[in-house]
């Protein structure tokens, strides 16, 4: 079975991971063609629909990343499509009790150790033959940590056997600590709880991963100690491309966005 870099990689350095919300097969490969360790295909926020993803992750075979798919829900029916597809690994929004991380990591694994069902497809075109006896170990499972509960649930969550790591959803995490969505807050709740998931990621040799805004804002979440980071997604890039490009243009200031960089 082909193995999943991300693995070996983490013990060495940061994972940077690039994010697609624009459903386009096209986007995808130009993505994966930039250097970025793993491209995640967003089911959740992305306007993306299982047909569109699917040729997203067949684009995405063809380039060095690694393809992942953040799933709408917990849903273990969805999470297995996507693993039959061919996601190497499957990010879970809104895990915020020991109960949830189980569920989500027995969708990834095949009997005994979970529920996932048999018939990998695509994950055998791009796995490889042996594809059904390596899975158990090679796909990547990170559950995102987003509300109060799953904060105070982080050290049963980070117990769950199965569980590579956690991602935090900054600006859903943010709203619900400080009434406020932003993905970098300084808000000293939102500095607490994110020392907190670094530290225990730390302790427990789990991955800990974040979204962030920008390249910058990325490489001072690896200088915290976070080992998975998303510089900003497809749309953020292009919006952000986009600006600057026409500011230079007409000899303007290069405009600034908000703590969403939409």
């Amino acid at each position: 079975m082909r193995q999943n870099k991300l693995k070996a990689l983490r013990e060495n350095a940061a994972i940077i991971n690039g994010w697609l919300a624009i459903p386009s097969s096209y986007s995808a490969e130009i993505m994966g063609h930039q250097g970025y360790d793993a491209i995640t295909v967003d089911l959740q926020h992305g306007m993306i629909d299982f047909a569109s993803a699917l040729t997203m992750l067949q684009a995405l075979s063809a380039t060095s990343a690694v393809p992942l798919v953040r799933v709408s829900d917990n849903d273990p029916a969805q999470i297995m499509r996507m693993l039959d597809a061919g996601a190497y690994g499957i990010i879970c929004p809104m895990i915020s009790t020991p109960e949830e991380a189980r569920r989500f990591v027995a969708a990834c694994r095949y009997p005994p150790l979970g529920n996932r069902s048999f018939g990998p497809a695509r994950g055998l075109l791009y796995g490889g033959a042996d594809y059904p006896q390596h899975a158990n170990s090679e796909i990547l499972t990170l559950a995102m940590i987003e509300t109060r509960e799953g904060l105070a649930n982080l050290d049963a969550i980070l117990a769950t056997e199965g569980l590579d790591g956690v991602f935090i959803g900054p600006n859903d995490l943010s709203l619900t600590l400080t009434g406020s969505a932003s993905a970098e807050s300084r808000h000293p709740e939102m500095l607490a709880a994110v020392e907190r998931v670094v530290s225990r990621c730390r302790q427990t040799q789990k991955i800990a991963g974040i979204f962030c805004t920008s390249g910058d804002a990325a490489a001072r979440r690896i200088s915290e100690g976070f080992q998975f980071v998303t510089p900003a997604n497809d749309v953020m890039q292009l919006g952000r491309a986009s600006r600057e490009a026409i500011a230079q243009a007409r000899g303007n200031a290069i405009p600034t966005t908000g703590a969403s960089g939409y």
